[in-house]
């Protein structure tokens, strides 16, 4: 079997690992793929393509499925292009996935179909936003309508704030076309948690929870980033809480999807608030998270081709899912900058093939890893409770170096 993969952080070399699993995948196609796949025996990176050209290489070397790990393809459109030429693919259509690709969608949505969510106004018109902001209740969150990379989001704790945030999105342009709108909406406190699920068409059948640390410094300070580690399953999602998520986010997604004809096979990735009135949605994936798939996929006993191939044929169900039982520890190592600016082109040493290691921004040149990202490689310790894979997972951080790494130390503690 052959399979397409689309993107090349550590969530698409994850995703890589885990489907060569399975005896039946003889070749795994990375678009473009990175330093790690280039060494992974069954793995051959090609060239990005949009995506009439990724379908026609599909149809070339005879791909049997497609797994989207990047949301811009799935935004502009690639199960529509795929779905025309028959081939199999395992994402939403673009109609579904504005559920990420834009935020007012998202949240008009949650609206409509009585999904617990923040309070929220959308604005086309940066006058309007910054008249708004100006009376609205404090602190706000202030967000560019559309992808960015996972850093649109402006927590905003004055009014000072709130204007610069409307000004460097909508007129200074920092997120480009992302912030031609912008929602803004109250500020919901408590913990945050992530739960990947797969949507059959029919019905979702959720993966164990995780809880994500999303700011560059220790104690959640600082800029937003793309995801500084990972620790699962979440502690906060209990039982009575992941009920709570079940009948008033998950069960309405899903009758929501079917009633507004927006059924498809693939990934629902919901971002999640906890506090003392219940669970609240923030967002929505329409993709596997990153770093929560490098956390959660090593937790999962199945086969996750088996696990695809049952979605797409509307008959997956959460007692086909096995998990081991462990816990994980994801950190990710960064390029000092980040998420700002950074210097590239250093020498990754220490990384032993019988760790869980996760490549995103190193590519392969002569042989060696040299790094090219923001976020250069997440490291997962496993274990019997968070503190055990905590402990493994800075074990082996110790034995990996690069110039001018930086790494949160403070993921899983706290919580």
């Amino acid at each position: 079997m052959k399979i397409l993969i689309t993107g090349g952080g550590g969530r698409e070399h994850a995703l890589a690992v885990k489907l060569v699993e399975n005896p039946e995948v003889e070749t795994i196609f990375c678009a473009p793929g990175n330093g790690a796949t280039a060494l992974m025996a069954k793995c051959r990176n090609i060239d990005e393509g949009t995506p009439e050209e990724l379908a026609s290489f599909a149809l070339r070397e005879g791909v049997e499925l497609t797994v989207p790990g990047a949301e811009d393809l799935l935004v502009a459109g690639i199960a529509d292009t795929f779905k025309k030429k028959n081939l199999k693919i395992f994402g939403p259509h673009k109609a579904a996935a504005m559920l990420e690709g834009s935020k007012s969608f998202a949240k008009d949505f949650m609206k409509r179909h009585g999904i617990r969510t923040a309070a929220y106004e959308t604005f086309t018109s940066s006058e309007k936003a910054l008249s708004y902001v100006e009376t609205a209740p404090l602190p706000a969150v202030v967000k560019a309508d559309g992808l960015a990379a996972g850093k649109g989001v402006i927590i905003c704790a004055t009014r000072e704030e709130a204007v610069k945030a409307v000004k460097d999105i909508m007129v200074n342009n920092c997120f480009g076309e992302a912030g031609n709108s912008v929602v803004i909406e109250e500020f919901l406190t408590g913990v945050e948690a992530s739960i990947l699920s797969v949507f059959d068409g029919k019905k979702i059948t959720p993966f164990i929870s995780a809880k994500d640390h999303k700011k560059i410094g220790e104690g959640e300070t600082g800029l937003n980033t793309g995801g500084m580690g990972v620790i699962a399953p979440n502690p906060y999602v209990t039982d009575k809480i992941f009920n709570d998520f079940r009948d008033n986010i998950m069960l309405p997604t899903a009758a929501g999807l079917i009633a507004d004809d927006l059924s498809f096979s693939g990934i629902i990735f919901f971002g999640l608030m906890i506090n003392e009135k219940g669970v609240y949605l923030l967002e929505y994936n329409l993709r596997m998270g990153d770093p929560e798939t490098q956390a959660v996929l090593p937790l999962l006993k199945t086969d996750l081709l088996e696990i695809i191939d049952k979605a797409m044929d509307k008959g997956l169900s959460e007692e086909d899912l096995e998990w081991s039982g462990n816990c994980s520890c994801a950190v990710v190592q960064a390029s000092g900058g980040y998420p700002l600016e950074y210097a590239k082109g250093y020498e990754i040493s220490g990384i032993n093939n019988d760790d869980i290691v996760y490549i995103s921004g190193a590519q392969l040149k002569d042989g060696k890893l040299l790094t090219s990202g923001g976020r250069v490689l997440t490291v997962v310790g496993m274990g019997a409770d968070a503190e055990s894979a905590r402990t493994e997972a800075y074990g082996l951080i110790d034995k990996i170096h690069f110039t001018d790494q930086y790494y949160r130390k403070d993921i899983g503690t706290n919580l």
